[in-house]
Order: structure tokens, then C-alpha cells, then sequence
């Protein structure tokens, strides 16, 4: 799916990271739950309701989870922004007041290089908030 979205659709939000599925660069939201798209094949999408981070701002603004990541400064080079962004999203779903281990466990799988996890978390609270707050 990642080469789909990527290469015929132009949404180049999602990154191509290991290709095996373990470090979360591609991840997109499948019916709201967060999958992995280089290891999904497009006939399992099939159906379902694929966003991917060019998808969760509205009329020009951000997402609050997307305005959280800049606020708290979680991101030094960004490649795996969308992926922990849509990783966020997918928890926030189910979770929409999450622990700090509730995060951790929803982000596992997301790597970050750059290692700005402690700014991660932050944001996921900050956005969580900011949600319970009814901002989208």
C-alpha cells in the first residue's frame, strides 16, 4: 500500500522507513486503527477507510495532535513525525485520556532516531488534552 499511496496518489506524508513494519514511518490509519503500509497489501485496504497524515488537518488547520508534535517541539528531523503522529491518532481513538505508559504502549513500534521520545510523550498528553477540551 505504502508504494501506492506514495508513488500513484503523490501522498508522500507516509515514509518508507524499513520495510518490514518495525519502525513505523509508514503508518496510516485503516478504519481508524493504525497499520503499518509497507507490509499491507493494497487488497486488504480494500474497502476501508485509509487516512494518511495529508487527510487530518481541516480547512487549513492542524489536526490537534499535528499542532501538539509542533508546539512541543518532538520533532528534530521529522522522518518519523507522520508515522508517531498517525500512531497518536489511532490511540487517541480508543484512549482519549491516556497514561504515560498507555502512550508509551501505543507508540511502540514508532522509532525515533533522533530520540526526542520525551517531547513525543509530551505532545500525545498535549493533544490529548486539548481534545478533551473539544478542539476537534
Amino acid at each position: 500500500m505504502l508504494s501506492v499511496l506514495r508513488d500513484q496518489l503523490d501522498l508522500t506524508g507516509s515514509k518508507y522507513g524499513c520495510g518490514e513494519g518495525q519502525c513505523g514511518a509508514c503508518t496510516v490509519l485503516l478504519d481508524g486503527r493504525p497499520a503499518r503500509s509497507c507490509i499491507t497489501r493494497v487488497g486488504a485496504a480494500a474497502g476501508k477507510q485509509i487516512t494518511t497524515i495529508e487527510g487530518l488537518a481541516l480547512n487549513g488547520n492542524l489536526h490537534p495532535v499535528q499542532q501538539a508534535f509542533l508546539d512541543a517541539e518532538s520533532m528534530q528531523c521529522a522522518y518519523c513525525a507522520s508515522g508517531m503522529i498517525m500512531s497518536a491518532m489511532g490511540l487517541l481513538k480508543t484512549t482519549p485520556d491516556p497514561t504515560e505508559a498507555e502512550i508509551r504502549h501505543g507508540l511502540e513500534g514508532n522509532i525515533c532516531r533522533c530520540g526526542t521520545y520525551p517531547r513525543i510523550i509530551a505532545a500525545v498528553e498535549q493533544a490529548a488534552k486539548a481534545m478533551k477540551e473539544g478542539r476537534r
